[in-house]
């Protein structure tokens, strides 16, 4: 059979296209999947249109925080500004807070890959929205957190010395 344009069947392998009538392609034998209307334009909705925004060559490396928003509906926020420049991005909750997956509350990390990652700054600094100061969690942390974790082991050092001098107190004041 001669390729038709117009013809709603077509073969996955060869790409050869078919009226309604046949089943399978007469070239390669394989059967015919549904190709849809011919010659027309769908508009994207949804995911699709979405998709459609984002530049590929944003979308190259490991994914990289460019900015903490507050909630859930702040980082969709940010991440439709970023969308708007063709950065993809994904949120994840921001580590150590405890809030159930199903609730908006609590800060969420707004990550791209690394290839985008100077153009969402760019992006957020024209917002005026703040970015994180590290790009990766591989980078020190700020004077200010790093302070944090050592007077919070310091603590939890001492309670520990504490509890284990009496126990002792309390084991020797029962053996006299």
């Amino acid at each position: 059979m001669a390729e038709q344009r117009s013809d709603p069947l077509a073969c996955p392998r060869c790409a050869l296209r078919y009226p309604l009538e046949e089943r399978f392609c007469a070239r390669c034998g394989m059967p015919l999947t549904y190709a849809g209307r011919v010659n027309s334009e769908e508009p994207a909705s949804g995911p699709q249109a979405l998709a459609r925004k984002i530049k590929p060559v944003y979308s190259r490396g490991e994914l990289r925080r460019v900015a903490t928003a507050r909630q859930q509906p702040e980082a969709e926020f940010i991440q439709m500004l970023l969308l708007e420049e063709g950065v993809p991005s994904t949120l994840r909750r921001t580590a150590g807070f405890d809030v159930p997956d199903m609730l908006a509350a609590g800060p969420r990390d707004v990550l791209v890959p690394e290839s985008g990652l100077e153009v969402a700054r760019q992006v957020l600094l024209e917002a005026e929205i703040a970015t994180t100061a590290s790009a990766s969690a591989d980078e020190p942390a700020p004077e200010g957190e790093r302070r944090s974790a050592a007077l919070l082991l310091l603590g939890i050092l001492l309670g520990a010395g504490l509890l284990g001098l009496l126990t002792t107190i309390v084991v020797i004041a029962q053996n006299n």
